[in-house]
C-alpha cells in the first residue's frame, strides 16, 4: 500500500493505482493546472467521496511501498487522463473500468475506497 501526501493529508492507495495516478498527476502539474483529486471513502470514512484540489505550488509525495514499479495500463491510463481533463476532475477508478470502455461492456465499477488512518487527517484508499 503505497501514499500520496498533499498539504497534511495523506491517502493511501495500492501501489498499482498510485502509478497510474503519479503519471496523470504530474502531467498535469508540470504543465501549472490545477485540478480535482477525488476517490471513495470506506466506511470507516463516512462511505462518501473525498476530494482535493491539486495545485502546482503545493508539494505532493508519492510513496510506494514495493520495490519494483507496476506495470502501466496505457488504456487505464489514458482513462484516468481524459477523468482528469474533464470538468469533475481526475477520479481514481479502477483498472476494469478502463478495459470495459475499451471493450464496450457495462461492468460495475470497483472504486477506491478510504478509511481513516492512524493520524487524524489521513485517509487509506481500498478498492471496493
Amino acid at each position: 500500500m503505497g501514499s500520496l501526501t498533499y498539504d497534511r493529508v495523506t491517502v493511501e492507495f495500492d501501489d498499482r493505482i498510485l502509478a497510474h495516478l503519479q503519471i496523470v498527476i504530474v502531467q498535469k502539474l508540470r504543465r501549472g493546472e490545477s485540478f480535482l483529486l477525488s476517490w471513495r471513502n470506506a466506511a470507516e470514512a463516512g462511505d462518501g467521496r473525498s476530494s482535493a484540489w491539486l495545485h502546482p505550488a503545493i508539494p505532493l509525495y508519492f510513496k510506494f511501498s514495493g520495490g519494483q514499479p507496476p506495470t502501466i495500463n496505457p488504456l487505464w491510463l489514458a482513462q484516468l487522463t481524459r477523468s482528469a481533463n474533464s470538468s469533475q476532475g481526475l477520479v481514481a477508478t479502477g483498472e476494469e473500468r478502463a478495459m470495459s470502455e475499451q471493450n464496450h461492456v457495462m461492468r460495475k465499477e470497483p472504486g477506491f475506497r478510504s478509511r481513516a488512518a492512524a493520524a487524524s487527517q489521513d485517509t487509506i484508499a481500498t478498492e471496493g
